[in-house]
């Protein structure tokens, strides 16, 4: 029952974040504010149990996402030999990317947090 609640909440938190942002017309997607309303939702209680359980749920389940991705992969294979290689390529560059301005960031944010007075 909790997880039924739970997925309710989402559900709902999801809506209205759609409805905010076209109705204020918001640069960001319906789901991104649905999702900080779920952040500024989950300091009652309640919420947390029910999205908790729905949460507990879905990660129980989280191979089944999985599927239809490969059922993507499986049909688009033909463009997976024909471009996979360039795919592969940007995938590991974006990936070494990521992580050293992840690297950089974090190293700046350390050296600040050294030269502040205490």
């Amino acid at each position: 029952m909790q997880a039924l609640r739970g997925i309710t909440v989402l559900l709902v938190l999801q809506s209205l974040g759609e409805l905010a942002s076209r109705g204020l017309h918001l640069p960001l997607p319906g789901p991104v504010v649905g999702m900080l309303l779920l952040l500024m939702a989950l300091r009652v209680p309640w919420v947390q149990q029910c999205v908790g359980a729905v949460a507990e749920f879905l990660l129980a389940h989280l191979s089944l996402l999985f599927v239809p991705v490969g059922v993507g992969v499986m049909t688009h294979l033909g463009l997976i030999g024909q471009y996979g290689v360039r795919i592969g390529v940007v995938l590991v560059v974006s990936t070494w990317v990521s992580l050293a301005v992840t690297v950089w960031v974090l190293r700046a944010l350390v050296r600040d947090q050294d030269s502040a007075p205490p």
